[in-house]
């Protein structure tokens, strides 16, 4: 009877403690989900592979890449989502017999630009390789790689021969006299390059960049695609390198619109990509050993991160082969990445609100400010980085991150920089806005953007001048630029949504790109870096 009693109490007790388990089991994984349900900013201490998807940066990500079809030059699809596109720029390279059909434009008017069109597909590039499988849960990859293809088929076309690239298509001081729909264009569009005789380092660079890194983007679905666009790459880089100069210096009419400061950075960055495409250590030692001294700004000041200045993205895309990289690498060429390294910590410092080091560069709101003309794009472009760099950290088991002599900081400090970041631009701000359009009810309606302001009515046409029509209205644009990320605020937070005022309310491809990688590694759990070199 007692050995009864004794088994059965032990019976009784196992039971009771299975029950405590599965409730506290059933516990924490409700909060676990509830936590993910209510808390986007749950940063998973481990990095892994993509989690529970928010579907508000699922939903801001898929606008955002929206924005790129209306930018389309060429001709378009027969199921080209943008009712009110059509085809554009049909003749576009009929002067120098190619055909510059293709591409996009940058903004609200319709030149095409070659170097910004061509950081954009660097930047959406970039963004594939970091953060692809995330994109692909939230079923945006494909859309994303269309959109660099779009691009690098035009840049493709652009570069017909070894030291020849043709980097603008129209003529910026006419366009910007007109305001029609770029279906309607009937005004003379000249074609201007540069070759050995009037170089261009900084935009056959950036191009170079721009193929090196599309490449790997391409490089298990189309692989003998991957090889043109190498081909291509090296070929530009050598240009680049070998004819060194300024394309303002070479094309004085860009400096009003897009002028280079440089193009040692160009060139750091495109053997950076190149590296990674082919693996061939001459462009390590390009990067190191060669040039990094001469060229990398090592130590100096904080840059910011943009079209015409990529030291800051160089010194993380670097840090990359640093943390990931071949462990065959010469002990100069280590220490030299380490200096790479270590400007970027610099850089990611400056700007974390809390640091010791922190930038002054932001508005009272939290955004990173710095000028007046396009400001948002310094917020996107540095919360990216700070963003790929804290999934570096992650993957590689680092806990925290020093800046100046006191103060750690860890990857979910750098996570969470990002999401102020991209939280500021959906709307959690002082005017209460969206700055991306269609995101929200709030968001500009009378964008700085000629084929959203004018109706696509095919019955009524209007041309340079009778367009002023509409940009002159005070109604809100007829068709809106879904996904458009415009200029953003003043210093003060202040925004003005007029179409009279592109400084604040014209959106641009390269806005667009950043925020896409940015809204990719952060609607769901940390990435793997998975290495690409």
């Amino acid at each position: 009877m007692g050995a009864v009693a004794k088994h059965s109490k032990g019976w009784i007790w196992w039971f009771f403690s299975l029950a405590v388990a599965a409730f506290v089991v059933t516990a924490a994984v409700l909060t676990i989900l509830h936590s993910r349900k209510h808390s986007h900013h749950q940063v998973s201490p481990v990095p892994g592979p993509p989690g529970a998807i928010s579907q508000k940066y699922a939903q801001a990500l898929k606008l955002a890449l929206t924005f790129f079809p209306i930018q389309k030059a060429g001709k378009l699809a027969n199921d080209n989502p943008i009712p009110w596109r059509g085809n554009s720029a049909l003749s576009d390279g009929n002067d120098v017999g190619a055909d510059l059909s293709g591409g996009m434009y940058d903004a609200g008017d319709h030149i095409k630009f070659g170097l910004p069109m061509a950081f954009t597909a660097t930047l959406l590039s970039w963004g594939v390789l970091e953060y692809g499988d995330q994109m692909d849960a939230a079923h945006q990859l494909g859309a994303a790689q269309s959109s660099i293809r779009w691009i690098t088929d035009y840049l493709i076309n652009a570069h017909p021969s070894s030291n020849v690239l043709y980097v603008q298509v129209g003529n910026a001081s006419i366009d910007h006299k007109c305001w029609e729909r770029p279906e309607n264009m009937n005004e003379k569009r000249p074609t201007l390059r540069v070759d050995a005789s009037s170089p261009g380092s900084d935009v056959a660079a950036e191009t170079a960049a721009a193929m090196a890194s599309a490449s790997l983007v391409f490089r298990n679905t189309d692989s003998a695609y991957s090889d043109i666009l190498i081909r291509h790459a090296q070929e530009l880089f050598q240009f680049a390198d070998s004819y060194r100069g300024s394309y303002s210096n070479s094309i004085p009419s860009v400096q009003a619109f897009y002028n280079s400061t440089g193009y040692k950075d160009e060139l750091l960055w495109a053997a950076a990509w190149l590296y990674h495409a082919t693996h061939n250590e001459s462009y390590l030692n390009y990067v190191s050993v060669g040039n990094g001294e001469d060229f990398a700004q090592w130590g100096a000041a904080p840059t910011w991160f943009s079209w015409d200045n990529k030291h800051a993205g160089v010194q993380v895309l670097l840090s990359r082969v640093q943390f990931f990289g071949t462990k065959t690498m010469t002990s100069a060429v280590r220490s030299d990445l380490e200096q790479y390294k270590m400007t970027a910590e610099a850089i990611i410092c400056a700007l974390l609100p809390h640091s010791p080091t922190s930038a002054p560069n932001r508005t009272e709101g939290g955004l990173i400010w710095i000028t007046q003309w396009n400001a948002i794009q310094h917020s996107v472009n540095s919360a990216l980085l700070a963003l790929i760099y804290s999934d570096y950290l992650l993957t590689s088991r680092v806990e925290n991150m020093k800046c100046g002599d006191k103060k750690d900081f860890t990857p979910q400090d750098l996570r969470k920089f990002a999401f102020s970041q991209v939280d500021y631009i959906l709307g959690e701000n002082p005017m209460r806005m969206s700055y991306l359009v269609g995101f929200g009810d709030n968001y500009p309606k009378h964008v700085h953007h000629r084929g959203a302001s004018i109706p696509a009515d095919t019955s009524n046409v209007y041309d340079c001048n009778s367009g002023y029509v509409w940009f002159n209205s005070k109604s809100p644009n007829p068709n809106v630029a879904t996904g458009a990320l415009v200029g953003g605020p003043f210093q003060n937070d202040s925004f003005i949504d007029i179409r009279s005022n592109p400084m604040q309310n014209e959106p641009s491809t390269y806005n667009s790109a950043a925020l896409v990688g940015l809204l990719s590694g952060l609607l769901t759990t940390s990435s793997v870096v998975q290495s690409f070199i």
